[in-house]
């Protein structure tokens, strides 16, 4: 019987990574996505045409209860098992003190902190069954403070309290770690000038931006670490030391 991963925010990016190099191991995976649809189809198709029948999609928007409730509803239902589930999918923009709403709150706070929390649970006893690993994607900058991202930062760092919280109450059988990427993608939407890319490399010790298949990489080392859970993993070229 295959493994199964399940990668929310999968269809684009650092999730569509983690699901082609999962792929290539030959595992079956659960794409899910938000707004993405043609590019998870796109992503699916692929997949199934290497391992046919690996590859899943389903939508939800995580801000919304319902939503999640039929992502776990159906998730459930695709494979024979969940071993892992990456919490990947992020909403990011800037909300300046005076600018901050309640629709705002409930968006980042939701796709963020409560949708992948509300997912453990729907999902923990198959977790449990498998013996699995749940692998949550935060932020590198949060140790420092992002000004104008006051609601942002508090979802993420809710996530990575969560991490460590969940890595005691769902062990012995569920392994649960987080990874805080640094600079390595621009925003949705936004290019960086090469001298904004300049600037940015200058403070990294290791002189380069970092890629989706290091997150990948982090994710597999993680999942297959057994005797590690609780643990917040920084993949920054060494940024966060400075």
């Amino acid at each position: 019987m295959n493994k199964t991963i399940l990668i929310t925010g999968g269809a684009k990016r650092i999730g569509k990574e983690i699901a082609l190099t999962y792929s290539n191991l030959g595992w079956n995976i659960i794409i899910h996505y938000n707004s993405s649809r043609s590019d998870a189809e796109e992503l699916a198709r692929k997949i199934n045409s290497k391992n046919p029948d690996s590859a899943k999609i389903v939508q939800a928007n995580l801000d919304i209860d319902d939503d999640v409730n039929k992502l776990i509803k159906e998730t459930k239902s695709m494979f024979d098992s969940i071993d892992i589930l990456v919490n990947n999918a992020s909403t990011f923009y800037p909300t300046p003190i005076e600018e901050i709403s309640e629709e705002h709150w409930t968006k980042l706070i939701g796709s963020n902190l409560k949708g992948p929390l509300f997912l453990i649970r729907g999902l923990k006893d198959k977790l449990k069954k498998s013996g699995g690993s749940i692998i949550n994607i935060t932020d590198t900058n949060l140790s420092k403070g992002v000004a104008n991202y006051s609601i942002y930062s508090a979802a993420k760092g809710g996530l990575e309290s969560i991490t460590k919280g969940l890595a005691r109450e769902l062990a012995p059988e569920i392994t649960v770690n987080a990874i805080a990427p640094g600079a390595m993608l621009e925003p949705p939407g936004i290019e960086w000038t090469s001298e904004q890319k300049e600037k940015v490399i200058s403070n990294i010790p290791l002189k380069k931006m970092g890629s989706e298949k290091d997150i990948a990489n982090a994710v597999k080392f993680l999942a297959s670490a057994r005797y590690v859970t609780g643990q917040i993993i920084k993949v920054d070229g060494g940024r966060s030391l400075s």
